[in-house]
């Protein structure tokens, strides 16, 4: 099958990779094109434009940052959708609102094609390990054909019904993480202030009802003032400031998620944007 593969970030490029590894034909395209030098050194072929990514392929894979970068790369000039004709299938697996995969998915059926919105839960290292879990919605044809596809790239997957719900989902996840990050951070701020030690702090955390493999790997990191990029700071608080348009949307309050949103904001004028997202502990004070 010949797959192309958009956007060779810290996920995209692992998610790549195993595709090619699995002994698929990948056209892989970036924004900067030198990203596509080590795989095109493994041999994947280099498209120019999205657009020739699309033509050259039988079913086409997004990874892009934010919803700006997701409909950029298929409206701008050589996007995916002048090469959407009938019979070609695009799956965009950006975290994006539902509302951007509404709209992407419903001008790529007008175009004759297929549209299926995956995104994903999971980080830098299951995208290595092929170990993401793969929440898709939309057309269920395209599902079904890329099932091979997504046992490469996850450990589990799930078909969630119409466009927006994988996105909808996505979001859930996130902003869950997200505040269980600013809570660990602040509790070893806490903890500090007590005269408390972080090891015997995350110690007590395992044994009991809270314990959970996102502590088990960030609290030592947080504690170490170490913060290796698996997830980007400037990622997170993009989806937690998603999540909250979309309470918005259906009139949910969300309280606890604008209170971390703000933590992160903090973060990022304290510059730990590129940072992993656990850098927020460093603005907490952790």
């Amino acid at each position: 099958m010949k797959i192309a593969f958009l956007g060779l970030g810290i996920m995209g490029r692992p998610m790549a990779e195993n595709l090619l590894a699995a002994g698929h034909e990948l056209i892989v395209w970036n924004r900067t094109a030198e990203r596509c030098k080590p795989l095109e050194r493994k041999g994947a072929v280099i498209a120019v434009t999205p657009a020739a990514a699309v033509a050259a392929s039988d079913i086409c894979i997004a990874m892009l940052a934010d919803p700006e970068a997701a409909s950029e790369v298929v409206f701008g000039d050589a996007g995916v959708q002048k090469a959407i004709i009938p019979g070609k299938s695009y799956i965009d697996m950006s975290t994006v609102d539902p509302l951007t995969a509404r709209t992407i998915g419903r001008e790529i059926e007008a175009a004759g094609g297929r549209f299926l919105e995956a995104p994903v839960s999971g980080s830098k290292r299951p995208a290595e390990e092929g170990s993401l879990v793969i929440l898709a919605a939309g057309n269920r044809s395209l599902y079904e054909d890329a099932l091979p596809l997504f046992n490469l790239l996850g450990k589990k997957h799930l078909y969630l019904g119409a466009t927006g719900q994988g996105g909808a989902m996505k979001l859930l996840v996130n902003m869950t993480m997200g505040g269980m990050m600013t809570l660990l951070c602040e509790a070893l701020a806490l903890g500090k202030r007590c005269d408390l030690n972080a090891e015997e702090i995350l110690e007590v955390f395992a044994a009991g009802a809270i314990a959970n493999p996102m502590f088990a790997m960030k609290g030592p990191k947080i504690a170490a003032a170490e913060h290796p990029v698996n997830f980007p700071l400037k990622h997170m608080q993009k989806d937690l400031r998603l999540a909250i348009a979309l309470g918005d949307e259906k009139q949910q309050p969300l309280h606890t998620v604008a209170t971390a949103n703000e933590l992160y904001k903090q973060a990022l004028a304290d510059g730990c944007g590129e940072l992993d997202f656990s850098a927020v502990g460093q603005s907490i004070g952790a």
